[in-house]
């Protein structure tokens, strides 16, 4: 039996994020150290312009820090070239748009969808187990519907499933409900705290309370400084 993975989904240790442009430079994130652990919702909170983008990026593999270490999946990050965060955020990290539809591709099913996330990902998952998690998800009887056939609430819990088959370290959303109404963001919502008890860490950018509500631990930021 393979033993279940130790330590955080994530993790940055003092980072500083700088933005330069030709005739300035912007300080985005200055000393942040932050852990997001499996199996929890962590929510990522502050003003406009207080650094929140920056560390999902960040966390999600995208940037890299000017200075500290960032860590997913217990691989540390900050050292690598795009290449390889490249490589890790296939296998480790998922990200969920604002928008619902971002995160689909319009030409396949939900099935589809799943299937492709799961093959992206290096894991081994079959039809059986893609079926059982559309249930889970309700959306059993969307299985073979194509994104502008479902609501702007199922194509985000479709964008859910698709982030937490194969079991990534982390899956990192930015105002994952900004564009659903209440019924819709309770049902993604519900989805995201059950598929965190599997032990996937989820972290959250938003403004919303409905998120807060949800959430287990919380980030808070201020001009680039965690509160």
């Amino acid at each position: 039996m393979a033993l279940a993975p130790t330590g955080p989904a994530a993790a940055c240790d003092r980072v500083v994020k700088t933005y330069r442009t030709a005739t300035e430079s912007v300080t985005a994130l200055a000393d942040v150290s932050v852990q997001v652990p499996r199996g929890r919702v962590t929510c990522v909170v502050g003003p406009s312009g207080s650094g929140k983008s920056s560390l999902l990026r960040l966390l999600a593999c995208v940037d890299s820090p000017d200075s500290g270490s960032v860590t997913v999946g217990g691989e540390r990050v900050d050292h690598l070239g795009a290449r390889g965060r490249r490589r890790l955020r296939r296998r480790q990290v998922s990200y969920l748009f604002q928008r619902p539809g971002d995160n689909l591709l319009p030409y396949l099913t939900a099935v589809e969808q799943v299937r492709l996330a799961a093959d992206l990902r290096g894991a081994r998952v079959d039809d059986d187990q893609v079926q059982q998690l559309l249930a889970r998800l309700g959306l059993a009887h969307r299985a073979d519907h194509h994104p502008v056939q479902l609501s702007g609430g199922e194509q985000q819990r479709l964008a859910v499933a698709c982030g937490v088959v194969g079991g990534p370290a982390l899956v990192v959303a930015d105002e994952p409900t900004a564009e659903l109404d209440t019924a819709a963001a309770v049902r993604v919502l519900g989805a995201m705290e059950s598929l965190a008890a599997d032990g996937v860490g989820f972290v959250v950018s938003s403004h919303d309370p409905r998120v807060m509500a949800i959430a287990d631990g919380f980030v808070r930021l201020d001009q680039g400084r965690l509160v």
